[in-house]
């Protein structure tokens, strides 16, 4: 019974906390035209409040909490009711041999003879309870196992939406960050432009040197435009990563940069159980040992207590709204049913378990082995990628000083508008670079921290 209050209270516990999240999802989101303001991290809870995947995984784990209360009425008495009336028109009637009860009737003198009577009413109550069952003691053990494997399926879920969630986060501030960048770009050209069209128009250069940079000013307003889809369709996917509507306006208010992404590297002490992947399997196997378990104990006998009370009556005459007499009954006493031969089947199913539970534990050392791989790959690859994005950020740097120093040149007569262009050329070359190793960098310590089970 303690343990039935428990499930009830997990039960009572999870649909409160559901309804709970979904009162205040309505009441706490702002309508759709006003504009969310979002973190990385709030972008997380958003989605694990309202991801699909993640509401469907906590369904899930009430069901298994439905399915374990469900066992736990095994252990409870089983009571039953049940009432039958009986209308015989025509009572059926069998030939007996009248001698039998009188030594005057000659033997063999077959008399026509009802055993029934034409109305019969039964009211029957019967009560079983089981006291020991090994199919029930092993399902009652494993209940506890079973809601950990459902738990653990939960998280299994919030984790890969947490993954999904920082990549498309990342992704669209990666992509805002270059549309800064290239419209700063876009600003200084245009300015440069119509300085230069007004020396040109004074006969101080060519006109060949203003078409080069309406050219690249084309260039650079076409690559913002395309940046701009680039980014509007990272937030479309950011949005149905959280389980947000489309049309609900967001503001991103994180910011990407290398001394955040660096520190994510930190030497600290593993163990394989901080990875819900090892976890799952961990208690997979134990679910399967209790399956073992249960094939192992079907061959001892069941015992069951049962008991029966009723009242019956029977009349040729339909007046049971009179005050007659009804015919009360009782009885009770133990069942006990054990298996002589079952030709092998049991046996045959504890193999089938046996074995399963040994494909378990080898797929224990394969997931610590992609466990193993999974580190190394993510550490080697965060550490290039910083590597790279340091290198590209510094490039970044050193270009714009390059582009600079040629602007002035260009304007000051001592410099040529291939020059100009050669610079620009250079610098949005080395920016584009930067953007493409800042999202790889990013991406590269969320797999990271996955891997070591910091998600």
């Amino acid at each position: 019974m303690q343990l039935d209050k428990k499930h009830a209270g997990l039960t009572g516990l999870l649909l409160l906390l559901i309804f709970h999240c979904g009162m205040a999802q309505q009441q706490t989101q702002p309508p759709l035209q006003e504009t969310i303001s979002l973190s990385a991290k709030q972008a997380v809870d958003y989605a694990l409040t309202n991801r699909a995947t993640v509401r469907m995984a906590k369904l899930d784990e009430l069901i298994q909490l439905a399915k374990n209360k469900e066992v736990s009425g095994l252990a409870l008495p089983n009571i039953a009711g049940s009432g039958v009336y009986q209308h015989n028109p025509i009572v059926q009637k069998q030939l007996i041999d009248a001698s039998n009860f009188s030594d005057t009737v000659p033997k063999g003198t077959l008399v026509p003879f009802a055993f029934g009577l034409k109305y019969n009413v039964i009211g029957e109550v019967t009560l079983k309870q089981v006291l020991f069952d090994p199919s029930v003691l092993v399902a009652l053990q494993a209940r506890e196992t079973l809601e950990q494997l459902a738990a653990k399926s939960v998280q299994k879920s919030e984790i890969d939406v947490k993954v999904d969630v920082y990549k498309a986060y990342y992704n669209v501030l990666s992509a805002r960050r270059a549309m800064e960048i290239l419209s700063n770009n876009i600003r200084n050209l245009d300015k440069l432009l119509n300085e230069t069209t007004e020396i040109y128009k004074n006969g101080l250069v060519e006109k060949l040197d203003v078409d080069r940079l309406v050219v690249q000013l084309t260039n650079l307003r076409t690559e913002e435009t395309k940046l701009r889809n680039i980014t509007e369709v990272g937030i479309a996917a950011l949005k149905y990563q959280m389980g947000m509507p489309m049309k609900q306006s967001i503001q991103l208010t994180d910011t990407l940069s290398t001394e955040g992404i660096k520190s994510a590297i930190a030497a600290e002490q593993f163990d394989y159980s901080q990875r819900i992947e090892y976890q799952l399997i961990q208690t997979q196997k134990k679910a399967y040992e209790y399956d073992l378990k249960r094939y192992k104990l079907q061959k001892l006998p069941t015992l069951a207590l049962f008991g029966t009370g009723g009242v019956s009556r029977a009349s040729d005459v339909f007046n049971y709204f009179n005050r007659q007499t009804w015919y009360g009954y009782t009885s009770y006493g133990v069942n006990l049913s054990f298996t002589i031969f079952g030709g092998f089947q049991r046996r045959r199913k504890e193999d089938q378990a046996f074995l399963q539970l040994k494909k378990t534990e080898i797929a224990m050392e394969d997931t610590k082995l992609g466990i193993d791989m999974e580190q190394a790959q993510s550490t080697s690859s965060l550490r290039n990628n910083i590597l790279t994005l340091e290198a590209q950020e510094s490039n970044m740097k050193l270009a714009e000083e390059v582009y600079n120093v040629t602007q002035i040149k260009y304007r000051e007569g001592v410099g040529s508008s291939l020059e100009m262009s050669t610079a620009e050329n250079e610098l949005l070359t080395a920016q584009n670079n930067y953007f493409t190793a800042l999202y790889n960098a990013a991406v590269a310590k969320v797999d990271y921290l996955k891997a070591y089970g910091k998600l």
